[in-house]
């Protein structure tokens, strides 16, 4: 089983294109070869959790690129909220997501809670 240390983005692409394969047809659980794919996987996540960590966002910025990703739109949000109105106010900072807003988007979108929990700040009026 070859596998070396991830330490520059060429060993990085190497690491990648040996577990892409794996993807397509995975290894028998157990197998030498799942071993394999764990570690490079393991070494695989350390180094870009170094070197390109995670930007954390604030929920309504977290919404929007959510919704940009996902293709949805304000009226999409109106609709999971009950509201378009709401829907704007959520978006222009103007009101704040409630614990049963966040739990429609969970069920509807499938929206992580907790990445819609964080306390954040409304605009000022």
């Amino acid at each position: 089983m070859e596998v070396r240390p991830i330490r520059n983005d060429a060993d990085l692409a190497w690491a990648i294109g040996e577990v892409t394969p794996y993807f397509d047809a995975p290894p028998a659980h157990g197998s030498a070869d799942a071993d394999r794919f764990d570690v490079l996987s393991d070494l695989i996540e350390a180094y870009e959790s170094r070197h390109f960590p995670a930007v954390e966002l604030e929920p309504v910025d977290f919404l929007y690129a959510f919704m940009e990703m996902t293709g949805r739109t304000q009226a999409d949000l109106g609709n999971v909220l009950g509201s378009r109105s709401r829907a704007s106010e959520i978006l222009h900072r103007k009101r704040a997501l409630t614990v049963e807003m966040i739990f429609k988007l969970n069920e509807a979108w499938g929206i992580p809670g907790d990445c819609l929990l964080k306390p954040y700040k409304l605009a000022v009026a």
